[in-house]
């Protein structure tokens, strides 16, 4: 009867001792899938931030693009407006250069 009885203590305690071992393994691999989960979480990440800088990057490309446009269309107007305003005093201006002139043809004569 002794003999059974640690019989049955050596056999509960070679299960036990399986028991944790393969407890100690699910451990490991559970703590290898959650680090190849985090790693790939953060890879995720790192792809969206990537994604999210181009994208931004792009928009502010085309809002400089834009900005461009329009200060490049406001000079182009204030430049023909000069131009106009220019040409209307251009007779007056050569005249009152001619007249300068022949004042001073005149002054050394």
């Amino acid at each position: 009867m002794k003999t059974e009885v640690l019989n049955d203590i050596k056999k509960a305690e070679n299960d036990h001792l399986s028991t944790i071992s393969k407890a100690q393994e699910e451990k490991k691999q559970r703590h290898s899938q959650a680090e190849l989960e985090a790693d790939n979480l953060v890879t995720k990440a790192q792809s969206n931030a990537e994604q999210y800088k181009k994208l931004k990057l792009e928009e502010a490309r085309h809002q400089a693009a834009l900005k461009h446009a329009e200060i490049i269309k406001s000079g182009n107007q204030r430049a023909a407006a000069l131009k106009a305003k220019g040409e209307q005093n251009l007779s007056k201006a050569v005249q009152l250069l001619v007249l300068r002139f022949k004042e001073q043809l005149h002054v050394k004569a």
